[in-house]
């Protein structure tokens, strides 16, 4: 029998393992424990059951299943974290979750082998968030330059695997295509991915310039490009800086190409109505496109309670409702979100956004030393995590360090200045200056982030505050209206009512912050 999902070919007559047309090795054991899962993938398999079929009913050791199953996954592109095809079941067992075509027939074989054969079965559609990038060509003319052009591939390859739920082909295989003139449709029927990016480098005197385009593979569309144009620094800290903008920038791209995917299923499944609740995410922090995005992340949980992705959208939600003063029941908020993070956490134990996320919730709940050591976990399971950086910075501010916080956001901007969280990292460089007493240049980060992102409710709130206290009256009543615009529930009363209540100068902050909103007309409630 031979098995078809994602891009692989599961062999069982030739004990072999295909991806695409390469020859994945698999230890005999570790090949036997996929057949297992993968022929009885319509249930649950426990572990006793599979000591007893796979170890003949030896006495097993814990740690020893637990390596044959990361082996099992790493031989399918899979890891622990992510559970794509092997998903783990605590306390009941382990479960094949892919989709699978069986097929049988030598015309199956020639047709892994060659990568093409018309009498060949459709293959198995291509995963999401699935993509090679192909390797950038070199434009200067300086064969010495290969090895810079090479590095930004290999590292971009290599960082967008830490997206999540995001499968990428490897650097090896994607490098075959170095140097060759390619059809991109081709490309990605033979890796059976979804997305391509391809690019280039040129460099011309003292400057760098990098372009870069997202395809789809299945139409040949362009979805993306972009160009980055700076002058030639140290070329190792420019990789860096160009990988890091490219893997924050196409993380958002991808979840919204997925998005537009998914709004044409007529059944869609857990992981379609995560992607459309993230676009609403993206949207911007108002109270309309968080109920928009939270009903997608529980329509998600509804379809998939262990959805590791939805879990982290709804805590998201109900953190960003909570700390942005979008909502009167802030605690209960930041409770289900901590419930649903540490549940996810105990699913996906080295989730960055996850961490990140339950980080914040301790910044506003007494815990803000904590809640820094979280998020700088964070930033290390993922490099590239921007705001991750941002949040660090806000976590200065609860603990009376304030005059920290804009180096943060200078750092997550640096990173991803476009990002889709950008207006929000101003906003809170803006809250760090008000709580400094700096209101002239609170007022000017507001005004930035109010123009990256209009529907950015606190902002206007926190403007309405600082143009209040440099004597702006008519200035500040206006940005009050237009956040009572936004939001028409806020109050000051909901402001005084924020969880947090340990440092001594965060508080006094507050107070004044308070003084300013009351000045420029915000209702008490």
């Amino acid at each position: 029998m031979r098995y078809r999902f994602a891009e692989y070919a599961f062999d069982t007559e030739r004990r072999e393992l295909h991806r695409g047309m390469d020859l994945v090795p698999v230890a005999p054991q570790v090949f036997d424990l996929l057949d297992y899962l993968i022929r009885n993938r319509e249930r649950v398999v426990s572990k006793d059951e599979l000591i007893k079929v796979i170890w003949d009913n030896r006495t097993v050791s814990d740690a020893a299943l637990t390596t044959r199953l990361n082996a099992a996954r790493s031989a399918i592109g899979d890891t622990g974290e992510e559970q794509r095809l092997i998903k783990t079941l605590p306390r009941k067992g382990f479960r094949f979750v892919g989709s699978v075509q069986e097929t049988q027939g030598q015309a199956i074989h020639s047709a892994i082998l060659s990568g093409r054969d018309s009498n060949a079965p459709t293959p198995v559609s291509p995963p999401r968030l699935s993509i090679v990038v192909l390797p950038f060509s070199n434009l200067s003319g300086d064969q010495a330059q290969d090895y810079f052009v090479d590095g930004v591939t290999e590292s971009l390859t290599t960082d967008l695997s830490r997206i999540s739920g995001s499968f990428v082909i490897g650097r090896h295989t994607a490098f075959t295509y170095k140097g060759k003139v390619v059809d991109l449709k081709q490309v990605g029927r033979e890796l059976n991915v979804r997305y391509v990016l391809e690019g280039s480098v040129q460099r011309a005197g003292n400057r760098l310039r990098v372009n870069v385009q997202l395809i789809d593979a299945e139409t040949a569309r362009h979805l993306w490009a972009d160009r980055f144009d700076k002058p030639i620094a140290d070329l190792f800290d420019m990789q860096d800086e160009i990988v890091s903008r490219l893997a924050s920038t196409l993380n958002a791209q991808l979840i919204a190409a997925e998005a537009r995917r998914s709004e044409h299923s007529p059944h869609p499944d857990a992981m379609d109505l995560y992607f459309q609740g993230m676009v609403r995410w993206n949207k911007g922090w108002t109270p309309a496109y968080m109920k928009e995005a939270q009903s997608f992340f529980d329509r998600a949980l509804e379809l998939d309670p262990d959805n590791v992705e939805a879990l982290v959208g709804s805590a998201a939600v109900d953190t960003a409702m909570a700390g942005n003063f979008l909502a009167d029941d802030a605690r209960r908020r930041f409770a289900a979100a901590e419930t649903a993070l540490l549940k996810a956490l105990s699913l996906a134990p080295r989730h960055a956004l996850a961490h990140m996320y339950l980080g914040c919730i301790q910044f506003c709940s007494n815990r803000a030393v904590q809640g820094i050591t979280e998020c700088k976990y964070a930033l290390a399971l993922n490099p590239n995590l921007a705001e991750a950086h941002a949040f660090i910075g806000v976590g200065k501010i609860f603990v009376g360090r304030a005059a920290e916080t804009e180096a943060h956001m200078h750092e997550a901007l640096r990173l991803s200045p476009r990002d889709e969280g950008a207006a929000r990292w101003m906003n809170w460089a803006g809250l760090a200056k008000l709580h400094l007493g700096a209101d002239a240049e609170a007022a000017e980060w507001q005004h930035r982030c109010l123009k990256a992102n209009p529907n950015f409710p606190i902002a206007q709130f926190q403007l309405a505050a600082a143009q209040a206290l440099l004597g702006e009256l008519d200035e500040a009543r206006s940005a009050g209206k237009a956040g009572l615009a936004l939001d028409p529930t806020f109050t000051i009363r909901r402001f005084k009512a924020y969880p947090y209540a340990g440092d001594p100068d965060f508080r006094a902050a507050s107070r004044r912050i308070i003084q300013g909103m009351r000045l420029a007309g915000v209702p008490e409630g």
